[in-house]
């Protein structure tokens, strides 16, 4: 769940909306109820989605029922009762179940719950989507699909202090001159970057010597299937190379003010080039799958918009909305006496086609399905579809 899609959003002015009526609390800072009671760990909870959410005008969720329905169920708990504070986390994953928002999540600061699991309503997806074996997907990319699809290449592994989890990064090359990048999570500029030696570095400094030496490149495949996401920074860091110049991949917005629909107008949002970049113009392939998160479904939206990118595995997850603290942009993350974190989207992102895919996930132009009993053959059915692609377009 550490994902981080970050922008920065200038807000020009004010929208006029607004759906507060006199029957709900006025709006206050969440983080100044005191919360001694479950009447205001509810107020402090349900205003700072109010106020801080930034998809109300496209999620189904009815947030003036939920006051409704649920204030008076609050108001019934005891504090002090380890039992009631069961039924408030039950109450408060009834609550968020429909949530349009799939980076959202509830982490708690009761003693009673504080060791309990983050509420998170996209978790629901899981029970219709096959579950990947994590170590078996880590294993296929590092050690399997190289040594059987790649003749030349390097891998490594680096823990990121931003993210606190270790990132993955493969790149190699086949005889046929297609170039392959795959990496678990995004934080590779700062990797890069970083003044000490490790490993992703090497990675990414293979890969981008590749791509600048070989003349005659045939095609990129960048693998982010079961990746994560991270940092917003990765995409023109890894894609800004690769084009010479900049692309409408497509618009954000943020809240303009307190009320529920207060909304700024949606800001264009860009790939753009960076300095001596090398104009790709053989199929640059993207794989994801409905694993790949955040950063990982910005990506080959992205790529999408190139003329000679190309989408092949499945639907990601749903997860587009850039992260950041609600200081920023009047909208997103914040926290309550009861709540160490409610974990939300601090802008809506629009794609070029002027569609908004949170909660449903971005489709590929090619589905191909994932494979485990193919994997487990030591074949990689998706890897297959981007190679016989580059190969066959004229």
């Amino acid at each position: 769940m550490k994902y981080l899609f970050t922008c920065i959003l200038t807000i020009l002015t004010l929208s006029p909306f607004t759906s507060c009526r006199e029957d709900f609390p006025d709006i206050n800072e969440p983080e100044k109820y005191p919360g001694y009671n479950y009447n205001e760990i509810f107020d402090a909870y349900w205003n700072g989605m109010n106020n801080n959410y930034i998809f109300w005008d496209i999620d189904t969720t009815d947030w003036d029922r939920v006051y409704r329905e649920y204030k008076p169920l609050f108001a019934k708990l005891s504090y002090a009762s380890p039992e009631d504070a069961g039924k408030a986390y039950t109450y408060f994953k009834k609550m968020t179940r429909g949530l349009v928002d799939s980076h959202y999540y509830l982490t708690f600061t009761s003693p009673f719950l504080k060791d309990s699991l983050p509420i998170w309503p996209s978790e629901f997806k899981r029970l219709n989507t096959p579950e990947y074996d994590a170590y078996l997907t880590y294993e296929h990319m590092f050690y399997s699909l190289p040594g059987t699809y790649l003749d030349r290449g390097l891998r490594g592994t680096t823990f990121s202090e931003r993210f606190q989890y270790n990132i993955n990064a493969m790149a190699g090359v086949r005889d046929d001159n297609i170039l392959y990048f795959y990496c678990s999570g995004f934080n590779l500029e700062d990797l890069y970057n970083s003044p000490s030696d490790n490993d992703v570095k090497d990675v990414l400094q293979y890969f981008f010597d590749k791509l600048i030496a070989t003349d005659d490149i045939k095609g990129i495949i960048i693998d982010v299937r079961s990746n994560n996401g991270g940092a917003a920074g990765d995409l023109k860091f890894l894609l800004g190379r690769m084009v010479d110049r900049d692309y409408l991949v497509g618009y954000t917005r943020s809240k303009s003010g307190e009320g529920r629909l207060d909304y700024s107008p949606w800001t264009p949002y860009y790939l753009k080039t960076l300095p001596g970049a090398k104009n790709v113009t053989a199929p640059i392939v993207v794989l994801a799958d409905t694993w790949s998160m955040s950063m990982a479904e910005i990506l080959p939206m992205t790529v999408k918009v190139l003329p000679n990118g190309h989408f092949i595995g499945e639907r990601t997850w749903g997860a587009m909305g850039p992260l950041g603290p609600n200081t920023d942009t009047n909208s997103g993350q914040f926290s309550t006496s009861f709540f160490t974190l409610v974990y939300t989207s601090s802008l809506m992102y629009k794609y070029v086609d002027n569609k908004i895919y949170e909660g449903i996930g971005f489709p590929p132009d090619i589905e191909v399905k994932y494979d485990q009993q193919a994997i487990n053959e030591g074949r990689d059915p998706q890897f297959e579809a981007a190679v016989n692609l580059i190969n066959n377009v004229k």
